[in-house]
């Protein structure tokens, strides 16, 4: 295991165990087996693989109650690859005032990224502003990490909110993701969203880098759970290591 310094996703799950009444305990094995820089086996963990690319774009994550404990979730692995990532939970009746004054900070344009059928329709954008468009604005990516039913109801419920522009997303193939069973095959998970999101801010090598590290977690939480090893010369792993050259190299 590598020891990786916190993120905003690590952070906010290091303050949501501090809150809690009982430990935590996740799925596939006894406590305190699992990498504290990757949340995997240690046997596959992934911490060494990580790519870190600069972007223009920052994500924000808005998170369900106990979406920063799941080893499943993929908005850690934004949070791995994005630097400018931020992490905040969600709660009905308050907003974090750290949230309140980063969606107010002049330097992003906020865009809260839902389906269209939810929206008004005045609202809802397929498009971001690029650099050479708004020089002065980064755009800001809000994505509701949580499970479907919660999500929906972070967007009906944050009035803060409200006031921005939807991003509305249209995927061109399936979801890739098989940790968890969603309620329908077009659902994609965050980390799936968070890389279409930075395509389509002309991030194009961490959407990649992104993407491919998604594959390669999906490759090791599930061999970890099948207790098979994972096999660092195939497809999945390569693509990922093509990437982290790229990022070792971009200035």
């Amino acid at each position: 295991m590598t020891a990786l310094p916190p993120h905003a996703v690590s952070r906010l799950r290091a303050s949501r165990l501090a809150r809690s009444v009982k430990p935590f305990l996740a799925r596939g094995g006894p406590k305190g087996e699992r990498c504290a820089g990757c949340r995997l086996l240690p046997s596959h963990c992934l911490c060494a693989l990580r790519p870190v690319v600069p972007t223009r774009a920052g994500l924000c994550l808005l998170m369900a109650d106990i979406e920063p404990l799941k080893p499943s979730n993929t908005g850690w692995l934004i949070a791995d690859v994005v630097p400018d990532t931020l992490a905040f939970g969600w709660a009905r009746t308050e907003a974090d005032p750290a949230l309140i004054t980063l969606l107010n900070d002049p330097q992003w344009q906020p865009y809260v990224v839902f389906p269209q059928v939810f929206a008004d329709d005045a609202r809802v954008v397929h498009d971001v502003a690029h650099e050479y468009e708004t020089p002065t604005k980064r755009p800001l990516f809000i994505l509701l990490d949580g499970t479907w039913d919660e999500a929906r109801k972070m967007f009906r419920k944050s009035p803060y909110l409200q006031h921005f522009p939807v991003l509305s997303l249209q995927p061109e193939q399936l979801s890739r993701y098989t940790l968890r069973r969603a309620q329908h095959e077009s659902h994609l998970c965050t980390a799936e969203v968070g890389a279409m999101c930075l395509d389509l801010a002309q991030d194009t090598q961490a959407a990649h880098a992104l993407s491919a590290y998604f594959d390669v977690f999906t490759d090791h939480y599930l061999k970890a759970k099948q207790q098979l090893p994972v096999d660092l010369t195939d497809d999945v792993h390569l693509h990922l290591n093509l990437h982290l050259q790229a990022a070792t190299r971009a200035p």
